[in-house]
């Protein structure tokens, strides 16, 4: 519902201050004024949610919990989406330009729940955080390394509690493995592989703007503002809704809808931090016979990226991380059972230490360690940090309850965390775009000059070795949006 000033007002003061405790008043227990189970309004945080069609039906649920909190206002370019909300939240004033919802309403809301295509993830959470809005951001964090920075660096400037939805990090699998790595459960850990069956979408294929189709925008679907920053190009039904993913000007492709999944694990387990080189190859698509097709609009059909991290441990000189998408899988060890490490369709992760090997599915669950003998009668350490109430179901309250308690307070994907995690994620995509760059060559043919490896200077957000890498570290945006 529709806060007013006065309850705006009693809500912030209440998570500001303990005044009215310090002052010795004695203040009635609100169960007993509001019956079991009763949420003073005080209580509540107000949120607004841009978009509401895909994940954001499950994160306006959770945050809404019920009603122990409050959607404030919603939005979204297909009001298509937004129909099941609307009807729910009937006093919710509705937009389809966040900005507008931004101008009019900012007064009546506390926090943002951003769920769109990836390519409008950055510049709405940064106009929200401007306003000092807490804001949740579906994963991956942004489309570009750039705005990642940019996102992790304003949420310290402008005091605000965030999360990405990246769920397995609450999760206690995630908690479990990352003691045990941090342990020496498996010794020193110096290689891990992370892979997924994605894309389950249209990739390695020619778009709709390639072979010059367009159809009519339909009822109700703001064509311009679904485009937001992205480049002009005429609507068909095949970039909406969710397809966009397998398209580079909206999506992040296979690796930056599962990345943040996979690859958060032993980001955190292993304390990584920027990568300090990524090369990488991918699947090629052949229109006939010895005529390689090239579309530049999507992304491959599968790919295998390389990473290289600087490790401080003397035993271990640096760090491989290898990704592995559209079903491509890791070479197993010698030993491990197949049917276990590939137990999971969605995909998998693999860290190979220097005294045993720990496997883990989505989110890491299911961790087993190898050779099961040397570890079945071991006694293993129990999760160091907390663990999460509700664990993944709980990653959007736990949000919420942070907002409340005010900045500092903990989340378990923060943009401190969530932001260089993207960017490692997202250097992926460069060293892929990177590779499928290409010259025309003199008599014919193409030279494909970044398909090497490529060195990063992540302090400062460059490729070292191939200039021309550069151009996907930083979009431009269309017309007046901006950072």
């Amino acid at each position: 519902m529709k806060p007013d000033n006065l309850a705006i007002s009693s809500r912030r003061a209440f998570l500001q201050t303990g005044a009215l405790a310090a002052a010795g008043f004695f203040i009635v227990p609100r169960h007993v004024l509001g019956g079991k189970g009763f949420v003073a309004p005080s209580d509540k945080l107000n949120i607004a949610a841009v978009g509401c069609g895909g994940k954001a039906d499950f994160n306006i649920k959770q945050a809404f919990n019920n009603g122990s909190d409050t959607i404030a206002a919603l939005c979204d370019v297909d009001d298509r989406m937004a129909t099941k909300y609307r009807a729910m939240f009937p006093k919710a004033p509705y937009f389809r330009d966040y900005r507008e919802l931004f101008d009019k309403e900012s007064r009546n809301f506390d926090a943002v729940i951003v769920t769109t295509p990836d390519h409008m993830h950055a510049p709405i959470a940064m106009a929200a955080m401007q306003l000092g809005k807490h804001v949740y951001v579906e994963k991956p964090l942004t489309h570009d390394i750039y705005e990642a920075r940019m996102l992790t660096e304003a949420a310290r400037k402008y005091r605000v509690v965030t999360q990405m939805g990246n769920q397995g990090s609450s999760g206690d699998a995630t908690r479990q493995i990352e003691t045990w790595i941090q342990d020496g459960v498996i010794g020193k850990v110096h290689t891990v592989y992370c892979w997924t069956n994605r894309p389950v979408w249209p990739q390695g294929v020619r778009s709709p703007k390639d072979r010059g189709e367009t159809q009519p925008v339909p009822e109700g679907v703001d064509w311009d503002l679904w485009l937001g920053t992205a480049p002009v190009r005429d609507y068909h039904e095949a970039y909406m809704p969710f397809r966009w993913r397998g398209y580079w000007d909206f999506g992040t492709g296979a690796l930056g809808d599962m990345g943040c999944h996979f690859v958060d694990v032993p980001f955190r387990a292993l304390k990584l931090g920027y990568p300090t080189s990524v090369e990488c190859s991918v699947g090629s698509v052949y229109a006939d016979f010895f005529k390689e097709a090239f579309f530049d609009d999507v992304c491959p059909p599968s790919s295998a990226i390389h990473f290289t991290f600087p490790s401080d441990d003397r035993k271990v000189k640096e760090i491989k991380l290898s990704w592995f998408d559209g079903g491509i899988r890791p070479q197993l060890p010698e030993g491990l059972p197949y049917e276990k490490v590939f137990s999971d369709p969605s995909g998998g992760m693999l860290f190979i230490g220097t005294k045993g090997i720990l496997s883990g599915e989505l989110f890491g669950n299911n961790p087993r360690l190898y050779p099961e003998e040397k570890f079945s009668d071991k006694k293993l350490p129990e999760p160091k940090k907390p663990l999460v109430e509700g664990k993944t179901d709980g990653h959007q309250q736990q949000w919420v309850k942070a907002c409340k308690q005010g900045y500092g307070a903990y989340t378990s994907s923060s943009f401190d965390e969530s932001g260089p995690l993207t960017e490692t994620v997202l250097m992926g995509n460069l060293a892929t775009r990177s590779f499928l760059h290409r010259e025309p060559r003199t008599g014919g043919g193409f030279n494909f000059p970044g398909r090497k490896k490529l060195f990063w200077d992540g302090q400062n957000m460059k490729i070292t070795n191939f200039d021309q890498a550069n151009a996907f570290v930083r979009r431009q945006y269309r017309g007046s949006y901006s950072l």
